[in-house]
Formats: C-alpha cells, sequence, structure tokens
C-alpha cells in the first residue's frame, strides 16, 4: 500500500477533536511510510490533514478543479497539486491514485465522495478498503441509516460489509494497512459507464 485517499471536510467543524483527528490521520498515514492523496485544499480539515502530513515529511497529493484552484482554495504547499477540469475527474483520480479510502467529518462532499466509491466497491470496480473514522461519534446516524437500508433490502449483507468503522486514528489505518474486502460479484466494468 502507497497512498491513501482521505476525504473530509472544507471546513473545521464546532469541536477541536475533529481537526486533532486529522491531524492525527495525516501524521499516521506517513508514520507507516505512504503517502497522502486528498482534494487538495489548504483550507478545514483538509488543511489541517495536509499540513499534518507535510510536517511529518510525507508526499501529498492534492487534486483539484479548476474552479476552486480558482478561488484560492488549493494548498500550494503540497507536493503535487493536480488540476483537472470537474469535480468528477477529481474524484476518478483519487480513486485512481489511492490504495485504501478513509472519511473524516464533512458535509456533502465528503459524504458524495465517500458514497461514490462504497458505489464503485458494489458494483465490483475496486476492492480497495473504506474506512469511516467515526470521531466522537459524528458518523453514528449515518451509520444507523446505512444498517437501515441493509434491513430494509436496499444493501446486501456483503456490501454492507465493505465499509470499515474505528475511533482511534492510528488503529484504523493499521485495519486499513491489513484489510482484505470481502469478493463480491462485478457487475459491469467501469470504463462501460
Amino acid at each position: 500500500m502507497k497512498h491513501i485517499c482521505v476525504f473530509c471536510g472544507s471546513y473545521s467543524g464546532e469541536d477541536r477533536e475533529y481537526r486533532a483527528a486529522a491531524e492525527a490521520v495525516g501524521r499516521g498515514i506517513v508514520q507507516r511510510k505512504m503517502g497522502l492523496v486528498y482534494g487538495g485544499g489548504h483550507v478545514g480539515l483538509m488543511g489541517t490533514l495536509a499540513d499534518a502530513a507535510m510536517a511529518a515529511g510525507g508526499p501529498v497529493i492534492g487534486v483539484m478543479p479548476s474552479a476552486l484552484v480558482q478561488k484560492e482554495l488549493a494548498h500550494t504547499g503540497v507536493t503535487e497539486l493536480i488540476e483537472v477540469r470537474t469535480m468528477h475527474e477529481r474524484k476518478a483520480l483519487m480513486a485512481d491514485r489511492a490504495d485504501a479510502f478513509l472519511a473524516l467529518p464533512g458535509g456533502f462532499g465528503t459524504m458524495d465522495e465517500l458514497f461514490e466509491i462504497i458505489t464503485w466497491a458494489q458494483l465490483g470496480f475496486h476492492r480497495k478498503p473504506i474506512a469511516l473514522l467515526n470521531v466522537k461519534g459524528f458518523f453514528d446516524p449515518l451509520l444507523a441509516f446505512i444498517d437501515h437500508l441493509a434491513e430494509e433490502g436496499f444493501i446486501k449483507p456483503e456490501h454492507r460489509q465493505v465499509l470499515l468503522v474505528g475511533t482511534k486514528p492510528d488503529a484504523l489505518l493499521d485495519t486499513l494497512m491489513t484489510y482484505e474486502p470481502p469478493l463480491v460479484d462485478k457487475w459491469v466494468e467501469r470504463e462501460d459507464l
């Protein structure tokens, strides 16, 4: 495993623990001799995460659409900043560059990235591990909803198992490094969509 893609907020949230978790993840990735792939921002949890990884001496790859770069939201101090045309290109490139995915607290963008990468796993486009760092129970309502989807028959049990959850950054990073996702049937090839 060479790179972990982290999805997280462009805001920091109301609690200092969210920022502390982002810092711990950034440091933890580098301590495990891996690089960070993320959305490329210098603000919010994204900026905290990237700064922590860079301070620990690790490579940081940011991917950001041109429209957001022009709004001066890009982190110009990262190892590599890749400017793309669209949000779709951003997600696809981050997915291609990553060997695993980790979501921290965030808003609509974070949820969009997380659910798209889970959907790709469900469709069999990848077998890369996916996890949530459940800081202070942030994802508890979301996890209850996902369990509800499974209980109501909209998610197969093997697809529900694709999503790992942890509360401690170091332990969750270790789990990502050793986890083998369940084998799911491939529905279609990614290029066909």
